[in-house]
């Protein structure tokens, strides 16, 4: 079974003419040659972007998801092929209720009836991995069950190593493999997937993002963990209009323009404070509150993709954005440098004409007016000439930002991108560089200082005493003026040393005293 889906897939790959995607890198162009004329009947007229994608629809699910990923690589796509892929649907038929029971009460031992008191047998939604159907709780919560498809690792698996084995084909024969990375790509592929095949780990997502918003800025369903384990997954039922619904919004009196602004805020929100933030915000998993106290507000649904970021590079990135935003393009270059994204040797002055030669064109343009996908391709072509290193911790971020340009562009094609980013990231940058980031710091610390205060002088002490029999015990230190004027040096350093500490510790109290306050 598995070579003959082999044979399938590369019978679909000539079908759609997609050698020619090689035709001229290393012995692919004998092959493209060959299967020319073998398949002399094949009349394939179609852009070379959409003959990708159908040839992916046509692949099936995981193939679709791969093309989902591969479409946010602009840095190793052409822009035709990536805008493609870009349209790829993840929908596929749902599996039958038979199954999603047997799933459920094998998942908790009991008949699905002592589990839930309803449970609707049409889903309300059905993906390559996953399917969701409302259902009741015993004290009669509304919720919303997510249901894993049944024998969809071992299909997974399959058609992984099956990607894998084209991929090694590709880094193999085309001369352009070092470049693109295919190996690396199924393998950050690989990774996204196999997280998705667990909802428990959804489930902890969904707890933690509702955590980063107490406020209920944007609205997250409560995880009802008694009802969840790896092949099912059991949350609040939210009721909300789908953010493509624009006209429905309208009339259910939803102010757009301010919903397109808290939307911007809300993502920098996820990034920049918290590091952590949802990765797969198309319009099917975004909708709005019409009713009740929270009307105008955001609701999030399906946490299977989310991306991360280090405090490092959260640091860098606010400050390219901010560099940007002022048009301060020298150090947009230099924090690229200093990051590490780009070579150290790299000439600061190029670079910053580079920048300046993409992005001038695009400032005091309303959102409507930008093409954010032709700016990405001008940074990637120079990426590539510079040798930008791309961090897979940024992938998630750019299909993010991509998301967001589009929910912008559909909500209020007038909006200012950068005029609502501004406010946020300077005050986010202040905090981060300022008296409120030494503060927040020293309280971080301070359980660790206050436990090892007291034995700071004495290892201090022990470390100066070990430092001068070091070097009385040296035969060019040993005679006596020397080690009169090394212990006067030590002897002042460590008065330093103990100063230094007591301003620490006074810091430290002054802060749990700031913090008893609050």
């Amino acid at each position: 079974m598995h070579y003959l889906r082999l044979i399938y897939i590369l019978y679909v790959l000539a079908w759609a003419r997609l050698d020619e995607f090689l035709a001229n890198q290393g012995a692919f162009k004998l092959i493209h040659q060959v299967l020319n004329v073998v398949l002399f009947w094949r009349k394939q007229s179609s852009p070379r972007g959409v003959r990708l994608r159908m040839a992916l629809e046509k692949l099936g699910p995981i193939f679709v998801k791969f093309g989902q990923m591969l479409s946010t690589r602009r840095d190793l796509l052409p822009m035709d092929v990536a805008e493609e892929l870009a349209k790829l649907q993840d929908q596929v038929p749902p599996f039958p209720f038979e199954q999603v029971k047997s799933s459920i009460e094998k998942a908790f031992g009991l008949p699905i009836d002592q589990v839930y008191v309803e449970f609707d047998t049409v889903p309300v939604a059905s993906a390559s991995v996953a399917q969701v159907h409302f259902a009741k709780l015993m004290d009669g919560q509304e919720v919303a069950v997510k249901v894993l498809r049944p024998g969809i690792s071992v299909v997974i698996d399959q058609d992984l190593a099956l990607i894998k084995s084209l991929a090694w084909l590709v880094q193999a024969l085309s001369s352009e493999g070092k470049r693109l990375k295919p190996l690396e790509i199924v393998d950050e592929f690989a990774r996204h997937t196999q997280h998705e095949l667990d909802l428990t780990l959804e489930a902890a997502n969904c707890t933690q993002l509702a955590r980063n918003f107490p406020d209920k800025r944007l609205l997250i369903p409560d995880v009802y963990w008694d009802y969840c384990r790896k092949e099912v997954m059991t949350m609040q039922r939210m009721y909300g209009t789908p953010i493509s619904q624009i006209a429905v919004l309208r009339d259910k009196g939803i102010n757009i323009t301010k919903l397109a602004h808290d939307g911007v805020e809300i993502f920098f929100t996820q990034v920049f404070r918290d590091g952590f933030f949802h990765a797969d915000m198309h319009p099917g998993n975004i909708q709005v509150a019409t009713e009740g106290i929270h009307a105008g507000k955001y609701i999030a649904l399906d946490f299977g993709i989310m991306g991360s970021l280090s405090d490092n590079d959260k640091y860098y990135l606010a400050r390219n954005f901010l560099a940007f935003f002022n048009r301060d393009y020298r150090d947009v270059a230099v924090a690229h440098i200093e990051s590490g994204w780009v070579p150290k040797n790299t000439n600061v002055e190029e670079l910053e004409t580079s920048i300046r030669a993409i992005c001038e064109p695009i400032f005091d343009k309303p959102l409507k007016d930008i093409s954010f996908g032709r700016t990405l391709l001008s940074l990637f072509q120079m990426s590539r000439r510079f040798g930008v290193v791309i961090q897979p911790q940024l992938v998630m971020l750019q299909k993010t930002l991509l998301n967001i340009e589009g929910l912008g562009r559909e909500l209020d094609p007038n909006i200012d991108l950068w005029q609502s980013a501004k406010p946020f990231l300077k005050k986010w940058m202040s905090e981060q560089v300022g008296w409120r980031s030494i503060l927040k710091s020293v309280q971080k610390e301070l359980p660790f200082v206050l436990k090892n205060a007291p034995e700071m002088p004495r290892l201090v002490h022990q470390f100066l005493q070990q430092n001068i029999k070091v070097q009385q015990t040296t035969p060019q230190q040993a005679n006596l003026a020397e080690l009169i004027q090394a212990q006067h040096r030590h002897a002042k350093w460590q008065k330093w040393t103990a100063l230094s500490i007591a301003i620490l510790v006074l810091l430290q109290i002054a802060s749990l005293i700031i913090i008893l306050i609050k």
